[in-house]
């Protein structure tokens, strides 16, 4: 059994980690970190938890007693965690923040289609925004092929829990509730990981990526829609991205047009491809809570371990 521990533990991702943990064959979670709500129960603040375990959040952190630790603290958190905490060489960490996707201080970046084989050796991932995961996978096949060739024109929107936990003017169900709005137009902080995971596939990429987030009135989700110049025809396109994708656990190319629903609560991600004139138009789905944070985390601790990628992660879609 992996013995595994979760620092930041009363967030959404936390939240979602020990969804999928405590039903995991292969873990056992031996502490869930939150200074706050020490000594209350994981269900008091994860109130989906109920009937599922009667731990509770401790202040303590027995390092020396884990293998893997899942860092879920608030972006800039991380950093000042690993900088204050001796963390045993042999425990294997995986963060959700933004800290390390950069790369810095031996951290790889944790998106498997892009990076398998090096997370199979790493110790320490920073695993991928949401936004970023999702549009990666609609532009990995190309930028692998170096047909990135134009600027690429991105809107996707998102569901309120990719805001987090503590309430704000833009994520309260008043004013979500019927209401949409765009906010960090073309300097969203996840460009600069995409643009990083571009660049790895197809060295000297320098066209613009003009990224249009869109706040959504749902609880999860990201919906994407990108379209950039490609010369290749729509089967063409197609076999380019089935061939990226035939090993991928969790990423499918699908010849329908996908709705979101087809990933809430699911660690999939959809892609599907249409031409129009001289440019392919690709929509790219995933739950922002699970492929896009704590699911992904997961199947990045399952690589890691050697595991099967699918173990504690077989999830079934809320489709109606």
């Amino acid at each position: 059994m992996i013995k595994v521990g979760i620092v930041g533990g009363a967030g959404y991702t936390a939240g979602e980690a020990l969804r999928i943990l405590l039903n995991h064959p292969q873990v056992e979670i031996v502490f869930v970190n939150s200074t706050s709500n020490a000594g209350n129960k994981l269900y008091d603040v994860h109130e989906g938890l109920f009937g599922e375990t009667e731990m509770v959040f401790t202040e303590e952190l027995p390092l020396d007693k884990i293998d893997a630790l899942f860092i879920c603290s608030g972006h800039g958190d991380s950093r000042k965690f690993m900088e204050s905490h001796d963390v045993p060489a042999s425990v294997k960490i995986i963060d959700l923040s933004t800290d390390y996707r950069d790369e810095s201080d031996g951290f790889v970046y944790g998106l498997p289609e892009l990076n398998m084989e090096r997370i199979k050796k790493a110790n320490k991932i920073a695993n991928p925004g949401c936004f970023a995961t999702a549009i990666q996978l609609g532009l990995l096949p190309l930028a692998a092929n170096g047909l990135l060739k134009s600027d690429v024109h991105v809107n996707a929107i998102t569901g309120s829990t990719g805001a987090g936990v503590k309430p704000g003017a833009t994520s309260h169900f008043s004013w979500r509730n019927g209401n949409i709005s765009v906010y960090k137009a073309f300097q969203h902080q996840h460009l600069k990981e995409i643009g990083q995971s571009m660049r790895q596939l197809q060295p000297g990429f320098s066209h613009d990526i003009n990224f249009i987030p869109v706040r959504g009135n749902f609880s999860r989700g990201i919906f994407v829609s990108t379209y950039t110049e490609c010369d290749l025809e729509l089967e063409e396109a197609k076999k380019i991205y089935e061939d990226f994708y035939k090993d991928a656990a969790f990423t499918f190319v699908m010849d329908k047009n996908p709705d979101l629903k087809q990933v809430v609560n699911t660690n999939k991600g959809i892609v599907h491809l249409e031409k129009h004139g001289n440019k392919l138009f690709i929509i790219s789905m995933v739950d922002n809570l699970l492929k896009g944070a704590s699911g992904q985390a997961v199947h990045n601790m399952n690589i890691m371990f050697g595991l099967d990628e699918k173990c504690g992660l077989n999830l079934k879609s809320v489709a109606f």
